[in-house]
């Protein structure tokens, strides 16, 4: 299958990732994650916690940027 990408809005490929994000996880034993994923996923909670780092919450990322479209 190929995607007529060139002639996508933004919001349409936004929205095949979605899609495709969504299939994805509904098998998610499926798809081990690799070793490395655990040593990223433990730096990242030392530097929140370091206050060196900063997360958003993804839903309300994807408002803001969904209102400068």
């Amino acid at each position: 299958m190929t995607l007529p990408l060139d002639k996508m809005t933004k919001e349409e490929k936004l929205q095949v990732m979605e899609d495709l994000w969504v299939d994805l996880t509904k098998n998610e034993s499926e798809y081990p994650s690799p070793d490395w994923h655990k040593d990223v996923l433990k730096l990242r909670e030392k530097r929140i916690s370091e206050g060196k780092e900063e997360y958003k919450d993804w839903e309300e990322v994807k408002k803001k940027l969904s209102k400068h479209s």
